[in-house]
């Protein structure tokens, strides 16, 4: 009876499939493996931890005061009853959902790229893809060894494809009357590299619930990151209050032309009653009655006018000025004292990733017997 029931819970371990005491005595035995592992990963997490670039990391937090639609829904029930308060409605409010489309759009990211930016490797503001492309922003021997590793298969893709031609894009920026006309963004091949990569420079994260964004700028050096953040934080409100107010700023700059060309119409009208009343003076003729009486009727109804879209452009001016928006900035810009990378972490992620490297090798030898005969009974 024990002989058989050993053997049943020698099965039972078997069909279970994995042994925990078995595992621990195989990692023991094989030790030497996992410490060889464990040091050749140590060695290799401390050069990339040396050779490591430093980031600094800002974050800059915005909350925007949108104005409240109060002042429209009492503007729409006064136009129910007949009476004008002189209330437009405003322009539609822009989605938060948008934002991040916003800093992540080839303008936004192209207008931070040419950035005049401080680093201390050079003694005058350049822009990051200057930075880059001149060669100030030398990557580390780590870099290198990736690049001419792991990276080879597509340094090798690369150099059979050969060079990538640029766009050449020459065509009138203006049309007939001098108007400038819209044409597609041209991006050069250089641009485009630092495109790719600008993802991780520069990143929006929007709270919905709470109703504040979080603009997440990285960089290399502490000044260029707050530099930079600066920008990105003024640049992005730009962008927000311009995409508000566009629709107003319209409208504004309708009224403003049609106002200038009644002006000028009201004041030739002026001159002119102004010149018949000089030279009728001592005596009135039938000839100049009848002019004087026609000029004083055009003029009169351009007046009208012109009073009346001095008034709309008034309202005009002031519904631009409703529509743009007041960013209350919660957390500032402030220069990083600490980099946001440390190389303490870098070194215990590629021991710990070199531990379990050796104890898969270790656990991998003593299971390759029993897969073979696995194999074996399975052919058999």
């Amino acid at each position: 009876m024990d002989t058989n029931e050993k053997n049943l819970n020698q099965a039972e371990v078997e069909e279970s499939g994995i042994d925990i005491v078995a595992i621990i005595r195989q990692l023991w035995d094989g030790r030497k493996t996992v410490l060889i592992c464990l040091g050749i990963f140590m060695a290799l997490g401390l050069i990339a931890a040396l050779t490591m670039k430093r980031a600094y990391t800002v974050q800059t937090v915005m909350v925007p005061q949108l104005n409240s639609r109060q002042n429209n829904s009492l503007g729409s029930l006064a136009a129910l009853m007949g009476i004008d308060l002189g209330v437009q409605a405003s322009t539609a409010d822009l989605s938060p959902l948008v934002y991040p489309e916003i800093v992540n759009s080839v303008p936004y990211r192209l207008e931070l790229m040419h950035t005049p930016l401080h680093y201390t490797k050079v003694d005058h503001p350049i822009s990051m893809f200057d930075y880059v492309m001149g060669g100030y922003d030398k990557p580390s021997i780590f870099s290198y060894v990736l690049r001419y590793t792991i990276g080879l298969p597509g340094l090798i893709i690369n150099a059979i494809r050969g060079p990538q031609p640029e766009i050449e894009y020459n065509v009138e920026s203006s049309g007939e009357g001098g108007e400038p006309v819209q044409r597609p963004i041209v991006v050069s091949v250089a641009e485009q590299k630092m495109l790719d990569v600008f993802g991780r420079v520069v990143a929006l994260d929007v709270n919905k619930k709470e109703g504040f964004i979080t603009l997440i700028v990285n960089g290399s050096e502490p000044i260029q990151t707050a530099e930079l953040a600066m920008k990105a934080q003024n640049l992005l409100q730009e962008e927000l209050t311009r995409h508000r107010v566009e629709k107003s700023e319209s409208e504004l700059k309708y009224v403003q032309e049609r106002f200038e060309e009644i002006k000028k119409e009201n004041d030739y009208y002026q001159e002119q009653l102004a010149a018949i009343n000089d030279r009728s003076q001592g005596f009135t003729g039938t000839r100049d009655r009848i002019e004087r009486d026609r000029i004083q009727a055009k003029y009169n109804v351009s007046n009208a006018i012109f009073n009346e879209l001095a008034k709309q452009l008034e309202q005009a001016k002031m519904q631009v000025k409703k529509d743009t928006p007041v960013y209350a900035v919660i957390q500032p810009v402030t220069i990083p004292m600490k980099p946001s990378n440390s190389r303490a972490k870098k070194l215990i992620v590629w021991t710990f990733f070199g531990g379990i490297v050796g104890c898969g090798i270790v656990i991998g030898k003593g299971y390759m017997p029993k897969l073979k005969a696995m194999f074996k009974k399975e052919e058999a």
